[in-house]
């Protein structure tokens, strides 16, 4: 269980193909401090940390993951919000996030509000019971937000200068996925 409060952002430093698999090599702040088997959000995305190498760590998504998240268009050099798993006694910052991701969305709308921001995502509807609704949590990129508008296959989110500052939101533009 993640709380949605990214805790760094890490660099992807490689990508290698297995089959359908992908690993992705990273660098982050607390490298020094994982184990192997430990669960950490990737983007939002719960992945299990199966190597450790100096301040590098590696993680596996498989074509399911790649299919539903963002982690399928990851380049080396990109930066990844990340989050390592609550700990029973830790304060809910966030809302719940399971690190389990429904499907992608598409920013088509990024707007300045004065040392603030706007971003509008579509997304395609699958169904009863993938919906957003106006002032209800919604993560994005693991990010934990509240949605100040909801349509039927769109959402609005408002993003404070800390959030965009120290998330990969600063680098999410018109047409990111």
């Amino acid at each position: 269980m993640f709380s949605g409060i990214v805790e760094g952002m890490g660099e992807v430093v490689s990508i290698r193909a297995d089959r359908q698999n992908k690993d992705f090599t990273l660098r982050a702040d607390f490298c020094r401090d994982l184990k192997i088997d430990q669960s950490i959000a990737h983007n939002g995305v719960c992945l299990t940390v199966v190597d450790i190498k100096d301040d590098t760590y590696t993680v596996t998504a498989m074509k399911e993951t790649l299919d539903r998240s963002n982690l399928g268009l990851l380049r080396e050099g990109d930066l990844v919000n990340l989050e390592r798993s609550m700990k029973p006694d830790a304060l809910l910052d966030g809302h719940i996030v399971q690190g389990h991701v429904d499907q992608t969305a598409v920013c088509t709308a990024k707007e300045d509000a004065d040392g603030s921001w706007y971003f509008t995502f579509e997304y395609e509807p699958q169904g009863e019971g993938l919906c957003t609704v106006e002032k209800g949590s919604v993560t994005v990129n693991g990010v934990s937000l509240t949605v100040c508008d909801s349509k039927e296959s769109s959402f609005r989110v408002a993003i404070i200068p800390y959030t965009f500052e120290h998330t990969n939101f600063c680098r999410i533009g018109v047409g990111s996925s």
